[in-house]
C-alpha cells in the first residue's frame, strides 16, 4: 500500500491521521517552506505575530521603534527579569521603545497556561504594560518565521562563563548536547533581541546576560546620534544609483564643520558627481589590473563600484591629517544619516598618484600644486548590511 493510501480523513476531528513516512514528509515540505519565506524576509517588518487576542498583527506597526524581542516563562528561575523588563519599558517607552513578550513553553515546560492565563499572571506580579503574544515556539519544526529570522540574524555566541548562571548554564546544556553552543537555536527562557528603529536586529542577549548591559545598548539605539555612530559600517557593495547632489551638498557640508586646529582647515575637498570621470579612470585600472578585475564577476568600477566619490586633500608638505581625519567621519556619519554607505578607500589613492595614465584624473580634480590626495570616500545606496566587527574594549582604561 502507497502512503497516502494509508492516510484517512476524520470529519469529526477534522484532521489528517497518516503514516509516519508520509507525515515526516509533510513535516519537511513545511519546514522548507517557512525556510524560503523566511529567507525571503528582508526585516522584522516582513512578519505578522498574533497578539494576546489571537488577531493577526503585522509587525510594521513597531516601525521606527527601538524593539526588544524576548521568549519569556513564568515557572523559570529568571521570571523575575519581568521586573526588570518593565522598569525598562517604563524608562524608554516615552521616546519610542516597545518590548514585545513571546511566552514559551519549550524550556522545561516553565509557561503553562493560556495567553490569557499568562497575561493575568504577568499583571498581578509584576504589573507589566508592554504587550505580550499568543504563545509560540522558537525552536524546531514548528518555530515562528519570526524567530528562524532572528537567529539566522544573530546566532548564539556563548555564556559568559566567568559568570555563576553562565556556567551553570553551560553545564546543564552540554551534558544534553556536547555541541549545543554550535547551534543557533535559543538555549532557554528571556533570550532577548534589541532591534534598531530601521529593523535591523542589533544584539542577542542570553538570559544570563546582566539587564544593565542590555540597557546600555538600548540607551545608544535611543539617542539619534549615538545610533547613526553604532550604525556606521564600511559597505563595500551599492545600488546602481547614484546620489541626489542635494545629499552630496549636506555631506560636503557637514564634513567642513568638523573642528580643525585654530580653525585652519587645512584640507581641500572634491566631490565626483561625473560618472563619465570615474568610468574613465576605472578604465585606466581595468588595463594595469586586468587578472584581477577578471576575478571579480561583480566589478564595476575600481571605487567599490560606489557611484560617486568624494577625494580629500592635504598639504603635499605634511601637517592636516587629523584634521582631515575629523572631516571624513563627519562626512561618513551624515552619510549615514541618510540612509548611505560609505567606505573610507586607499588602494585607489595608491594607484591614481602612482600611475601616469591616470594623471588626467588628478587634473580634473583640480588639486592645487601644494597639496596631495590623501584618501577617498566611496558614497552610494548600500546593496548590503555588514555586521559590525568586533571592538576590542580591553583598549579603553578609565583612570580615576
Amino acid at each position: 500500500m502507497s502512503d497516502m493510501a494509508s492516510v484517512r480523513f476524520h470529519p469529526e476531528k477534522s484532521i489528517i491521521i497518516t503514516n509516519d513516512t508520509t507525515m515526516k514528509r509533510m513535516i519537511l515540505c513545511l519546514t522548507a517552506m517557512m525556510s524560503v519565506l523566511t529567507m525571503s524576509a528582508q526585516s522584522i517588518y516582513d512578519f505578522n505575530v498574533k497578539n494576546d487576542a489571537g488577531e493577526e498583527v503585522s509587525l510594521e506597526a513597531y516601525k521606527g521603534k527601538v524593539l526588544l524581542i524576548v521568549n519569556t516563562a513564568t515557572r523559570c528561575g529568571f521570571t523575575p527579569q519581568y521586573t526588570e523588563l518593565e522598569a525598562l519599558y517604563g524608562k524608554y517607552s516615552p521616546e519610542g521603545f516597545e518590548i514585545l513578550d513571546f511566552p514559551c513553553n519549550q524550556f522545561g515546560k516553565q509557561a503553562p497556561g493560556t495567553i490569557g492565563e499568562i497575561h493575568e499572571f504577568c499583571t498581578a506580579n509584576f504589573n507589566i504594560h508592554f504587550p505580550q503574544f499568543d504563545k509560540i515556539d522558537v525552536n524546531g519544526p514548528g518555530e515562528h518565521p519570526l524567530y528562524t529570522f532572528l537567529k539566522a540574524r544573530k546566532g548564539f555566541r556563548g555564556f559568559d562563563l566567568n559568570d555563576q548562571r553562565g556556567k551553570m548554564m553551560d553545564g546543564m546544556l552540554r551534558r544534553q548536547d556536547a555541541e549545543y553552543d554550535k547551534k543557533a537555536d535559543i538555549k532557554w527562557n528571556f533570550t532577548k533581541f534589541l532591534v534598531a528603529r530601521d529593523g535591523r536586529v542589533i544584539k542577542r542577549y542570553e538570559p544570563t546576560d546582566k539587564m544593565s548591559d542590555v540597557e546600555a545598548d538600548i540607551q545608544l539605539e535611543m539617542n539619534p546620534v549615538l545610533a547613526t555612530i553604532m550604525a556606521r559600517r564600511s559597505v563595500r557593495k551599492y545600488l546602481d544609483k547614484p546620489v541626489e547632489h542635494e545629499k552630496l551638498q549636506l555631506i560636503a557640508t557637514c564634513g567642513i564643520n568638523a573642528p580643525s586646529g585654530m580653525n585652519r582647515q587645512p584640507w581641500i575637498v572634491r566631490v565626483v558627481e561625473d560618472q563619465q570621470l570615474i568610468a574613465a579612470v576605472t578604465e585606466v585600472y581595468r588595463q594595469e589590473n586586468a587578472e584581477q578585475v577578471a576575478r571579480d564577476k561583480d566589478f564595476k568600477n575600481m571605487f567599490r563600484n560606489a557611484p560617486n566619490i568624494i577625494c580629500v586633500c592635504t598639504p603635499a608638505a605634511g601637517g592636516g591629517e587629523l584634521d582631515a581625519g575629523l572631516l571624513g567621519e563627519n562626512m561618513m556619519l551624515a552619510a549615514q544619516a541618510m540612509g548611505l554607505g560609505t567606505c573610507c578607500l586607499g588602494g585607489p589613492v595608491r594607484f591614481i598618484t602612482s600611475n601616469p595614465k591616470a594623471k588626467f584624473f588628478l587634473e580634473r580634480l583640480d588639486i592645487p600644486a601644494d597639496y596631495r590626495l590623501n584618501y577617498i570616500i566611496a558614497v552610494g545606496y548600500p546593496d548590503e548590511q555588514p555586521e559590525a566587527r568586533p571592538r576590542d574594549t580591553a583598549k579603553v582604561k578609565f583612570i580615576k
